[in-house]
């Protein structure tokens, strides 16, 4: 099973490579290439609340690298596996969250602010550099262009729209509790809508983009 697996990731960064980057057929196998990692399950995994940020990261990297070293060094595939490759990005970026977790947390306690052990400094803090994929997104949704983010929002709730949403869930995230907290609306409600009707527009425009 774990040699039929490597072969099929082998196979679909080779059928990805074939094409140019930023074509349709490119993104359409790096989807199918992402989709293949995860369903393997051979990717590391940890139970972090900065996790999804540096998996996205790792996403990111690998779009731009896995045929073509852009902003890295390109994947090798004598060197190992494809999904070890990405163990080492994305270990490196986790260690990166955790060392600025670390630096907050002395900051805040050295300034007689962090009361709560509970609380996760990473929400407090300013948000880590942008990388192009999250400014562009951000731009993208604070412009809104057809208007198609502020008409999509909760039933009998316009303040909860689209784009209000994916703005405060995008890096660093405000967290569900807060946001249920703040617009007096369920937890389950709000998710349950971004995951309906925020969630696939984010995925059209990264597709459009060539970030998928």
């Amino acid at each position: 099973m774990h040699e039929e697996i490597e072969t099929q990731l082998s196979q679909l960064v080779a059928q990805t490579c074939q094409y140019p980057h930023g074509s349709l057929e490119r993104r359409q196998c790096l989807t199918k290439l992402i989709q293949a990692i995860i369903k393997s399950g051979k990717l590391w995994w940890e139970n972090t609340p900065y996790y999804e940020e540096a998996l996205q990261q790792t996403w990111l990297y690998m779009c731009r690298n896995i045929c073509e070293a852009n902003t890295g060094g390109q994947y090798d595939p004598t060197r190992g596996s494809v999904t070890t490759w990405l163990d080492r990005y994305l270990k490196r970026r986790l260690q990166d969250f955790w060392i600025e977790e670390q630096q907050n947390k002395k900051r805040y306690i050295s300034l007689g602010k962090y009361k709560d052990d509970t609380t996760n400094p990473i929400e407090n803090v300013p948000a880590p550099q942008r990388i192009p994929i999250l400014q562009e997104t951000r731009n993208w949704a604070e412009i809104d262009s057809d208007g198609e983010l502020r008409r999509t929002h909760i039933k009998k709730r316009p303040d909860l729209s689209c784009q209000v949403l994916i703005l405060r869930r995008l890096p660093p995230k405000t967290s569900w509790q807060e946001l249920a907290a703040e617009f007096n609306c369920p937890y389950q409600t709000l998710a349950n809508f971004y995951k309906r009707q925020c969630r696939p527009r984010l995925r059209k425009f990264g597709e459009s983009q060539g970030y998928l």
